[in-house]
């Protein structure tokens, strides 16, 4: 019969984890070793170390200050202005000096829209400007 008896009693209720347990020693072996070859590597350009650093010959450009209100106004150097203008005034600001740009400090309102935001990001990013800051509020 199948199940044992304890002195009379009914059927013994213990369940024997010993081979599940050996059956989970096992899995784990096996996805230790297959998890290493499971992955891949991704390639990042780290910045390199430099020993003698070039001398900055250029002053860099005053930043431009982009603030956006909770509106979702934009304002380009506290002028109003509109998103769709803004591509155009990212790119005169590149084109001036394209190695020496000036830093982009976006300062915005914490009711401000995100998807402005957002517009304004993609616009920068589309304009080849590579200095982009976040003013932190005090």
């Amino acid at each position: 019969m199948a199940f044992s008896t304890n002195s009379g009693g009914g059927p013994m209720a213990d369940i024997n984890v010993t081979p599940l347990v050996d059956v989970m020693l096992v899995l784990l072996i096996i996805f230790m070793v297959t998890a290493p070859i499971l992955s891949y590597p991704i390639d990042i350009d780290l910045p390199q170390k430099v020993l003698n650093p070039p001398p900055q010959t250029k002053e860099p450009p005053p930043p431009v200050r982009l603030r956006i209100d909770a509106s979702g106004q934009v304002f380009w150097n506290d002028s109003p202005t509109p998103v769709s203008a803004l591509k155009s005034m990212m790119e005169t600001e590149v084109e001036r000096d394209p190695s020496n740009q000036p830093t982009l400090e976006i300062d915005t309102n914490g009711e401000a829209d995100y998807g402005v935001l957002a517009k304004v990001l993609a616009t920068a990013r589309n304009a080849q400007m590579q200095k982009i800051g976040f003013v932190k509020k005090q």
